[in-house]
Parts: C-alpha cells; sequence; structure tokens
C-alpha cells in the first residue's frame, strides 16, 4: 500500500503519518529527507519534536537525492518526512521524480510518503517560490497517481481524496 499525505505547514501531516505507520506491520524505516541545520534553532527544534513523537524501534535513514535507491533497498513499512524536503535538496530543483515511482511501485513494503501542499497559499513572491511551488505540484500529482490512498491533512482533519 502507498499512501500519500499532503499538507500544508504545521497542518498535522507528520503526526498523521506516524499514526498510519504504526498502524502497518514492522519493521518501521522512518526515512528522514532533511539534514539538520544546526544554526537554525527553529528547523532543530521542529527535528526534535519529530524525534520524541516517534516509536524508539523504528529505525531511521537519512535520504539525499538518493531517496529511489533508499526506498529499493528498505524492507518492512517505510516512511518518507518529507517530499518538499527532498526536492530542494535537487539542485537547481531539477528532481528526478520517475525513479522515485518505479522504486515505490517495486517495494514489497507499505509506503507512507509526506508532502507539503504549496499550491493553496499566497501566490510566491520569487522566482525560486515560484518553481518550487510548479515542482511541488508536478511532484505530488506523479506519486498521487500511484498512490493507493491520498489523504490531505488541514487543521490535523483528514479527508481522504478520490481518484480521478
Amino acid at each position: 500500500m502507498i499512501t500519500l499525505v499532503l499538507g500544508g505547514a504545521r497542518s498535522g501531516k507528520s503526526a498523521v503519518a506516524e499514526r498510519l505507520v504504526s498502524q502497518f506491520p514492522g519493521p518501521v524505516t522512518y526515512v528522514a529527507t532533511a539534514s539538520v541545520d544546526r544554526s537554525d534553532p527553529d528547523h532543530v527544534d521542529r527535528i526534535e519534536r519529530h524525534r520524541a513523537r516517534r516509536d524508539p524501534a523504528w529505525g531511521t535513514v537519512e535520504a539525499d537525492t538518493d531517496l529511489a535507491h533508499v526506498l529499493a533497498t528498505a524492507s518492512g513499512t517505510v516512511l518518507v518526512d518529507s517530499l518538499g524536503t527532498w526536492v530542494t535538496r535537487w539542485a537547481d530543483l531539477a528532481v528526478e521524480v520517475e525513479p522515485l515511482v518505479r522504486a515505490l511501485l517495486r517495494r514489497a513494503g507499505d509506503t507512507v510518503l509526506v508532502s507539503e501542499e504549496v499550491g493553496l497559499g499566497v501566490h510566491p513572491a520569487t522566482e525560486l517560490g515560484r518553481r518550487f511551488r510548479d515542482v511541488m505540484g508536478t511532484v505530488n500529482t506523479t506519486v498521487a497517481a500511484a498512490s493507493d490512498r491520498v489523504l490531505l491533512v488541514v487543521a490535523g482533519r483528514v479527508l481522504a481524496l478520490e481518484e480521478r
């Protein structure tokens, strides 16, 4: 089962994904796409809160742009948090989403992916912001098409999105 959990900033999407993963069979691997920026106290605090919420039995793997490879080699249930951070790790946001989708479809275990829905917010003021919004739209649409279930989280509430 592939589940995509979408939501805006601080919507509760990661907590929803963590609850979902806890219902799947183990072992569970948490795939972190962010590296800790020690110069940013808010970022450090956010990552620490995420770590504190997770089951200590879960393994953790950090993924850079090699997310497809990480998924191909992981066994059991996998939680990827998040696709937006993964996109930012690509030079010029030139993400390769097709290998990610192939790896998702080939996995034997359940996969839950967290991603940012950025198309509902204020129009980005910069070219980079507009490019990020557009790339995220493409990534989310492509991963959603390969997913068995897509959930939208708004204010901690979950809405299951229908297939087209």
